[in-house]
């Protein structure tokens, strides 16, 4: 059975909040800010979320996160390098760039990337540490896709002028852990369209 992936988009910033699924297990990847809208698309494929991933815990990715952990009690999941920034509006920039204090449940789980392939609801992955954007962004790989976060964009790359972020190392990130992936991997950011390794190699002016 092949494993399959939605998105939602939501939120004044358009994030993209993405449902990996296989069969009707399923894991909800950066719930954004519009709940009701990814209950919605959960309940129109007859889906049962098991887990909750954090790429990163910025407000636009976190804003529906205890929304839906109280929904379907189901557990997040998120880098240990920022288990503190669902609490905290400073670090997960809500204090600043949203319009309103986003303020999360600590994660019941954090991600030991050392350890870095995991099964959750028989839905196999690897955890990618992907730092620049963020210190403890993290990517997703799948069989054939990975969910990058705010690491890389179509024709762009994260912004590194936030908290915790760092333009060298976010370039370390993707030119080891990305690009080395083949390039008919697809890559599902955080926001806009959905591109492939391959692509990105050839036609992102930041990687060349």
């Amino acid at each position: 059975m092949s494993i399959e992936i939605t998105k939602v988009v939501n939120g004044p910033l358009a994030e993209n909040c993405y449902i990996v699924y296989q069969g009707r297990n399923a894991l909800i990847i950066d719930p954004g800010s519009e709940s009701q809208k990814i209950i919605q698309r959960l309940e129109q494929l007859n889906l049962s979320p098991r887990a909750i991933l954090l790429t990163h815990a910025h407000f636009d990715h976190i804003g529906a996160l205890d929304d839906l952990r109280n929904h379907y009690h189901i557990p997040a999941y998120i880098n240990q390098l920022e288990s503190d920034f669902l609490q905290d509006p400073i670090k997960n920039l809500s204090a600043n760039f949203a319009d309103q204090i986003i303020c999360e449940e600590k994660a019941e789980f954090n991600l030991d990337i050392n350890h870095c392939c995991r099964r959750l609801g028989d839905i196999d992955f690897k955890m990618i540490p992907t730092p620049g954007h963020s210190i403890g962004s993290t990517s997703f790989l799948f069989d054939g896709f990975i969910v990058s976060g705010d690491t890389i964009f179509k024709n762009n790359i994260g912004r590194t002028d936030l908290y915790s972020g760092n333009h060298e190392q976010l370039i370390d990130s993707i030119r080891t852990h990305i690009l080395s992936l083949p390039d008919d991997t697809i890559i599902y950011p955080g926001h806009g369209l959905a591109t492939t390794v391959g692509q990105e190699k050839l036609e992102n002016p930041y990687l060349q």
